[in-house]
């Protein structure tokens, strides 16, 4: 069995607003929503998880017609998050849809349909959206 590490690195550049950079050489400004006080056009958290949501299943879909020969002519894949606020005003996604736009010719819609469950099975961002997170801090006061 296989693992994998996956890395990336943020730093704060003032106000509410970071950097990231990922592995893989991307590299973007981040900011609060600007509700939250942060700054307009910028890519925010809740933006990246929904993202990060719907680009796996997405990859995932496409894998899954290559496997079950599904000749796919479009394919569009629109998110929504769903947050809900606690009383204490914490907040957390209460639902997500992935609502999927698909145009296949000489093929069953049963076969869709397998391609539609199997990349839900098979996407590593849905089946970790409740992972546990480890801190762990190193701190220095000057």
């Amino acid at each position: 069995m296989a693992n994998y590490i996956y890395t990336n690195h943020s730093k704060w550049t003032g106000g509410h607003k970071g950097h990231i950079k990922m592995e893989n050489g991307v590299e973007l400004d981040f900011s609060a929503p600007p509700a939250l006080h942060g700054y307009p056009n910028l890519l925010t958290p809740e933006d990246a998880f929904m993202a990060a949501i719907n680009t796996c299943y997405f990859m995932m879909f496409i894998w899954a017609t290559e496997r079950f020969k599904i000749n796919l002519v479009s394919f569009e894949c629109y998110a929504i998050g769903k947050v809900a606020e606690s009383i204490d005003k914490t907040s957390a996604f209460k639902e997500i849809v992935l609502k999927l736009k698909i145009e296949a010719k000489d093929t069953k819609i049963e076969k869709i349909n397998s391609a539609i469950k199997s990349a839900r099975k098979y996407s590593l961002i849905a089946e970790s959206i409740k992972p546990n997170i480890k801190i762990e801090p190193e701190i220095k006061i000057i």
